[in-house]
């Protein structure tokens, strides 16, 4: 069992004992058992629970001779856009984002009005949306977005701002987002927000 933790891997090609149980039609305790007897290398999570990689879970039952399912292991680009007027912002979390997801597609956006026209094209999964924005503000978009429930639907919003004393949290996350960040944002918040979200 290999204790650490994979570097640059994202939450989504990780697998917990139970999505593993579920695949091989078996229970989480025979899982346990094959994790530490070493057939299957896994790592503890910071909480003390099993995660293994697609990887070793496909090494595994491809030595054991068990029946791989491909769209099992396939997973599908999550879509992330942002959107702020501030191109070294566009930029710095575009790079950022690419860098630490191996399947995600940036899109981006430099105002409220123009990130309504792209979200109904991309459908991202997540908007990284700055609030003060010309044309129309970043609360706007939320709002817009909650009220259309065809191309708002399931969209996960991070709201940010630099501006905390001109909006409060209620009133963000009131309009519709998820998260409510302040700018400057270190790389290790807005990737644990970003995963948490999607």
């Amino acid at each position: 069992m290999n204790e650490n933790v994979p570097s640059k891997s994202s939450a989504r090609n990780l697998l917990t004992t139970g999505d593993i149980a579920r695949y091989c039609e078996t229970s989480v305790k025979q899982v346990n058992r094959w994790i530490q007897k070493g057939d299957i290398d896994a790592f503890r999570n910071p909480g003390g629970h099993y995660r293994v990689t697609k990887t070793k879970f496909r090494e595994f039952l491809d030595r054991n001779g068990m029946p791989i399912a491909d769209e099992f292991f396939t997973a599908p680009h999550k879509k992330i856009m942002v959107v702020d007027d501030d191109t070294a912002v566009i930029k710095a979390y575009s790079l950022l984002i690419k860098n630490h997801f191996e399947e995600v597609v940036v899109e981006t956006a430099s105002d409220g009005y123009e990130a309504l026209i792209k979200t109904g094209s991309f459908k991202p999964d997540l908007l990284i949306l700055d609030i003060r924005m010309p044309k129309i503000d970043g609360l706007e978009v939320c709002r817009r977005l909650r009220e259309d429930t065809t191309t708002g639907q399931g969209i996960k919003i991070i709201a940010v701002t630099a501006h905390s004393e001109a909006y409060d949290r209620d009133t963000v996350i009131a309009a519709g987002a998820d998260e409510y960040l302040i700018k400057p944002i270190d790389s290790k918040t807005l990737l644990e927000n970003i995963e948490k979200l999607i």
